[in-house]
């Protein structure tokens, strides 16, 4: 019997080709799209090729139509909304600039979506995502970046568990973004030339400020822009509204660029510095997730990505606690920002990673 495999189409290319491989593959594929908006007259992002409005699953249902593959949708707006979009206004209401997409990939796209594809019998779920799954000769699971640096996605999906990805398939982690392109074309997929989302799907106008502002009764007031020694320099529009490194919006007028160093929400003030004061050499993280190690021990050396779009830096770990590591880079990193992840690894390998509570 053919192994069955429950694919999230998102309706975009490359989860389409992933369904279009893995049926090349020999498995039995369904196709399934999460819903996951929470109010159609506010999701209107589908003309960037979004991933959770209407029309996602009017191009996913024209794919599976061409497949040959039975499709269904499935609710998991509920699952979404605590997840992703209450985690996200929380996290900016603490003075943290959260990345949504990794809660998405970890509580809603794997956790919510395999429980539901093992009740209906499937082996596996499967995404389009620009990855490989590899079983370690230490008998763990890993990650391994694509053959493609610059859409490798590994850094956004850290924090599966073992478990999710014994039960994963990420066939597109196999080639560039060109060649998924011209499978498509080869084989008539509709969506071929659809372009990628960029945005946050829920915040397509990325107006995070404003997004919180209408999505919760908090008062966001306004607060005080602070020099290094707490020196009043000016009045900023509410937390919400700065992350770590930014430059562009302050309206200060310092006769030099300025940037945020640091958001206190206890005292509702933003930290006001020059570039070399968003530079730090240490920070700490926990909310600890491993994948090609169970541990590191007392330390160990690895690469570190801060944000999506960092290269990556030599790094030493050090375990403080039994949730808490202390990173020590070689050479100081740009923009340490509470809230974002930040992810290790060995070579091509996911070693694992944790959320940033601060720089040291």
């Amino acid at each position: 019997m053919k192994p069955k495999v429950v694919v999230g189409m998102s309706g975009g290319v490359d989860s389409s080709v992933a369904a279009w491989l893995l049926k090349e593959q020999g498995y039995d594929v369904i196709g399934v799209t999460m819903q996951i908006w929470q109010d159609e007259e506010n999701f209107k992002v589908e003309e960037q090729g979004g991933c959770c409005g209407l029309s996602a699953v009017d191009d996913a249902r024209r794919v599976a139509e061409t497949l040959g593959i039975p499709y269904y949708v499935m609710n998991f707006k509920q699952e979404f909304k605590e997840h992703v979009m209450d985690y996200f206004v929380k996290e900016y209401l603490r003075g943290r600039t959260p990345n949504p997409c990794i809660a998405c990939n970890r509580y809603v796209k794997w956790e919510s979506l395999l429980r539901r594809s093992m009740a209906i019998g499937a082996d596996y779920i499967a995404t389009g995502h620009y990855a490989r799954i590899e079983k370690l000769q230490n008998g763990r699971y890993a990650l391994r970046k694509s053959v493609t640096a610059g859409k490798d996605q590994t850094y956004a999906l850290y924090n599966l568990t073992q478990e999710q990805l014994a039960h994963t398939l990420m066939p597109v982690g196999d080639y560039t973004k060109d060649q998924i392109r011209a499978i498509a074309l080869e084989n008539h997929i509709p969506v071929a030339n659809k372009p990628d989302s960029q945005e946050i799907c829920f915040v397509p106008d990325q107006d995070y400020a404003g997004f919180i502002e209408k999505n919760t009764d908090a008062v966001i007031p306004e607060g005080n822009f602070v020099d290094q020694e707490g020196n009043i320099l000016g009045r900023h529009k509410g937390i919400t509204h700065y992350t770590i490194g930014q430059r562009r919006g302050l309206n200060l007028a310092r006769g030099k660029r300025c940037f945020v160093t640091q958001i206190r929400p206890d005292t509702n003030e933003v930290v006001i510095g020059d570039n070399a004061d968003v530079f730090a050499s240490k920070l700490r993280c926990n909310q600890l997730n491993f994948m090609s190690v169970e541990d590191i021990g007392t330390s160990m050396e690895v690469q570190a990505k801060i944000r999506y779009n960092h290269a990556g830096a030599p790094c030493m770990l050090t375990r403080t606690g039994e949730d808490e590591i202390v990173c020590s880079f070689l050479e100081p990193v740009r923009a340490v920002t509470p809230g974002q992840a930040v992810v290790f690894y060995d070579g091509d390998y996911v070693v694992g990673g944790g959320t940033i509570t601060g720089a040291i």
